[in-house]
């Protein structure tokens, strides 16, 4: 480790002042790491025994991602998240447990499945449009974020409305919106000091759900009732043993589906309308495509799903904004990684930010281009926002997907500008990399 010291450099900084500005402000700081250290570069963040070792270079991240389940885990990395997701976490597991519970919860969010899903998400998303007011500034990401979670609440846990689809979703509201402080990314944060304290909010929040999710869970292993949600299929998923989900495995991944595919999928969102709204032609390029392909007027969720340039504008999206800036594993064992020999326990972190502004890969990588996605196809090292290899979102399919489907609606169903004055930037909210002010937009108004 000493060798790796001297070769790949880091800032003399002590832990706690190399963490805020990886806080606060994540892009400015990795664009002037990944500048000064054009090969990667070494944080020492706090509560890290070891300095973590940063790699930019798709080369470097191809290795990292082509490591076994055994020679490198993610679950120390995500391990800040435990108190909220729970210790059976696809993203807290680690060697045989994680990919058991990854070849159980895979089924439901991939293949034709999705399809059935499309109609629900596009009509969530119709019924918020027309409740968006018009000619006036108003934040879309608080409304993007209403549809993702309602798409969680009906298609991942099967409930629809009545009086446990409200209170649930009263109590998931309060935990996800106190989950965005980024102080509650570090340990010390994560302590109950008593009742007036946010923690000691979060927590009890939790407990809330957490009786009425386990309550779902029994109600329904009980009665056998089952629907096409994803709960319904994970109640009746066995791995190789024949062995079901226990009710804290099925509590804990549904949490995960709910952290993983709500706050982000709406950022993403959020991001994608600000650079289709600053394009001249892009989004009437798009609606045109949703004719061509027959998904206008009806909105059919197939025929959105063909869409290339919806797909390529969706890709370039994450690409320009990718909503978590890094992905990381520690080491198992030793390895080497970009030319560098790393000893065991180092962990290792993959800069998707800073792949996706490679000029070599993407050429004038800061402008909003989704043509780029038509004319090449990338790699999955290449393009990387769901991270990669065995640890890569179990959810890519499905956000992919949903992100098509409310695109699509709010682009054939309202006409949106930017307001003429304010600039957005990106500020941290928790794990995601959110647009300032809720991303504020104007809806001139509806289509017909």
């Amino acid at each position: 480790m000493l060798r790796l010291m001297r070769r790949l450099p880091g800032l003399p900084l002590p832990p706690a002042l190399t963490l805020l500005p990886y806080l606060y402000r994540p892009f400015p700081f990795l664009d002037a790491m990944g500048k000064r250290y054009p090969e990667g570069f070494t944080l020492r963040f706090p509560a890290m025994p070891t300095p973590a070792v940063v790699f930019h270079h798709p080369d470097a991240a191809k290795e990292i991602f082509a490591l076994g389940a055994d020679d490198a885990h993610a679950g120390q990395i995500n391990a800040v998240l435990g108190p909220i997701l729970g210790k059976t976490s696809l993203l807290l597991l680690d060697g045989k447990e994680h990919l058991r519970q990854r070849k159980l919860l895979m089924p439901p969010l991939h293949g034709e499945r999705m399809s059935s899903y499309g109609a629900r998400m596009i009509a969530l998303t119709e019924a918020s449009i027309a409740t968006w007011p018009e000619r006036e500034r108003f934040p879309v990401h608080d409304r993007l974020q209403a549809i993702t979670l309602d798409v969680i609440l009906r298609v991942v846990f099967g409930i629809d409305e009545g009086e446990l689809f409200h209170r649930l979703r009263e109590r998931l509201v309060g935990i996800l919106e106190l989950a965005t402080n980024p102080m509650f990314l570090l340990p010390w944060f994560q302590r109950d000091l008593g009742p007036l304290t946010r923690w000691n909010t979060l927590a009890r929040a939790l407990r809330e759900a957490d009786e009425m999710l386990y309550g779902e869970i029994r109600r329904r292993r009980a009665s056998g009732e089952r629907g096409d949600d994803i709960l319904s299929l994970l109640l009746d998923a066995r791995d190789e043993q024949g062995e079901p989900m226990t009710d804290s495995e099925l509590r804990d991944e549904l949490m995960t589906l709910l952290a993983a595919g709500h706050e982000t999928t709406a950022t993403a969102l959020s991001w994608g309308l600000r650079w289709i709204l600053a394009s001249k032609s892009l989004g009437a390029r798009l609606v045109r495509e949703l004719e061509t392909e027959g998904a206008l007027p009806g909105l059919a969720p197939e025929r959105i799903a063909r869409c290339a340039l919806l797909d390529a504008t969706v890709r370039e999206a994450l690409r320009l904004q990718p909503v978590v800036p890094m992905v990381g594993r520690v080491l198992q064992r030793p390895a080497r990684i970009g030319g560098y020999d790393l000893d065991r326990g180092t962990p290792v972190l993959v800069s998707i930010y800073l792949i996706h502004r490679r000029p070599d890969l993407y050429p004038d990588p800061t402008r909003f281009d989704p043509d780029r996605f038509l004319r090449q196809r990338f790699a999955p090292h290449e393009w990387l926002p769901f991270g990669g290899g065995i640890r890569r979102c179990i959810g890519m399919a499905f956000a992919l997907y949903e992100m098509k489907m409310i695109l699509a609606t709010i682009l054939a169903r309202a006409e949106l500008r930017l307001p003429l004055f304010g600039k957005v930037r990106e500020v941290r909210r928790g794990v995601t990399i959110a647009p300032s002010r809720g991303m504020p937009l104007v809806m001139e108004r509806r289509a017909s």
